[in-house]
């Protein structure tokens, strides 16, 4: 079909010239007014892109210009029905081109990143050697332990890009069997944002007969992702970190595994044809496209959602995109880095390349409780904690698992080592005032102390309200 809803309002592009950084995109949310424990009302700061990025308004407007034809899809002969169906088909389209998706690459949409990386964690072949460093987020670090007949590799942290790629190739020549293996890495960190190596991983791997899936969570928001250009096997990223809403995600690459492998859920939509035998007994001959692992009613809105984030992204120009993020990364360093009280996280160095997220230490403080005031007293929302890839944070934080102290008790005394950072991270809609208010917070919270009470519940901090 040829008709689709069209947007009500379009992205305009940000990379007019060359050389000039663009403004931020319109997102949903930038005039809620959230109240002040001291009193009064202000405008949110949401600082807390790398758990889940405000949804952008030309995404909304798509969604809003979709949603009173929305149908079923695949499987129904009505003109929403088909509607629908174009619709999601167009999107693997929009989304493959987004990505640089080679022609025999599948796209397949899951739930999430963490779901893509376990469904692609379900098709690996019997005996397949996986190697992931521990420095990864959960999502990468985790579902290769699901199968008993996969042997799991995990690499030590490296402290540059060069020592990663050069771990990974002493660990890849030293395997001790032939067969399938595979490589799993983050694109950009969670924790310190830091960008990794992909391409020369890619290279290292394929230079050892391994394949290599790029954890694109952290990195498709910030900067372009080209599967062909990188010479990755697999992506996977999450729409809700693309600032599209409704819970979906991506697995593109290679087709031979997907295609291979016994489907990631058995129903609907990923069975071609079901015939009874004559034994009583059932027969099943499974798609062999993408639809083969997208069994049940899929989540359209959410799949639609993310190819107009992936088009808005494209149509705004990462070249913009990417120049203004790091003006507001190098306000926030520059920031922090007059606060001697604080300590930013890094693997690869103060230098290292990287997208809109910073972890930080306060000394004196416990993380729950700055975090906590940052909210109750100027409106600004970060992440406190471990950010699911604790591996990676202990080793920053040169400390062994433990619970947190009560709120107000310092975590980061002096000659004592935190127990969990504080993470602020920003992106496309972030306005200059939102990282401008979390510096001059930083600042003061450190000079003169919270101005409010906070008291311990359900194990964080949250203001006393008596």
């Amino acid at each position: 079909m040829s008709t689709r809803p069209s947007a009500l309002a379009s992205a305009d592009s940000c990379a007019a010239s060359s050389s000039a950084a663009c403004e931020p995109l319109p997102v949903l949310g930038s005039d809620v007014l959230v109240p002040l424990v001291t009193g009064g009302e202000v405008t949110y700061a949401a600082l807390d892109y790398a758990a889940s990025a405000p949804a952008l308004r030309r995404v909304w407007d798509d969604i809003a210009a979709y949603a009173p034809y929305y149908g079923s899809v695949h499987r129904g002969a009505g003109y929403l029905s088909q509607l629908s169906t174009d619709l999601f088909e167009n999107s693997r389209k929009d989304v493959a081109a987004f990505l640089g998706c080679r022609a025999d690459d599948q796209v397949v949409f899951t739930r999430s990143t963490t779901d893509s990386l376990n469904l692609l964690a379900a098709v690996a072949p019997r005996g397949t050697q996986v190697f992931v460093f521990e420095t990864e987020h959960h999502a990468s670090l985790l579902p290769w332990r699901q199968r008993a007949d996969i042997a799991v590799h995990y690499l030590s942290a490296p402290r540059s890009p060069r020592q990663a790629v050069e771990t990974l190739e002493t660990a890849l020549a030293g395997r001790a069997a032939e067969g399938p293996a595979l490589v799993c890495v983050t694109g950009a960190s969670n924790v310190t944002g830091e960008l990794w190596p992909v391409r020369e991983l890619a290279a290292a791997a394929h230079a050892h007969g391994a394949r290599i899936v790029l954890d694109a969570a952290q990195l498709a928001p910030h900067h372009p992702v080209d599967i062909a250009a990188a010479d990755v096997d697999w992506v996977a990223f999450s729409g809700h970190k693309l600032y599209a809403p409704f819970g979906a995600g991506v697995l593109a690459g290679r087709a031979d595994w997907l295609r291979e492998a016994q489907p990631y859920l058995a129903g609907g939509g990923a069975s071609r044809k079901v015939a009874r035998r004559d034994d009583g007994g059932i027969d099943v001959e499974w798609h062999t496209t993408a639809a083969r692992h997208e069994a049940g009613s899929p989540n359209v809105i959410g799949v639609y959602a993310i190819a107009s984030a992936c088009k808005a992204l494209t149509e705004a120009g990462f070249e913009g995109l990417v120049a203004r993020e790091r003006q507001l990364i190098a306000k926030v360093r520059a920031g922090l880095a007059e606060v001697p009280e604080v300590r930013v996280l890094s693997l690869f160095g103060d230098d290292a390349p990287r997208v809109g997220v910073l972890s930080f230490v306060v000394e004196g403080w416990n993380s729950s409780h700055f975090a906590a005031a940052l909210s109750a007293e100027y409106g600004i929302g970060v992440r406190d904690g471990l950010f699911c890839a604790h591996p990676l944070v202990r080793t920053l934080l040169d400390s062994e698992p433990d619970e947190p102290g009560e709120c107000g008790a310092p975590e980061a005394a002096p000659g004592e080592r935190a127990l969990n950072a504080i993470r602020v991270s920003f992106g496309a809609g972030t306005p200059d005032e939102h990282v401008e208010r979390f510096v001059r917070a930083v600042r003061e919270l450190v000079r003169d102390g919270a101005r409010w009470s906070y008291r311990t519940e359900d194990g964080r901090c949250v203001p006393d309200r008596g």
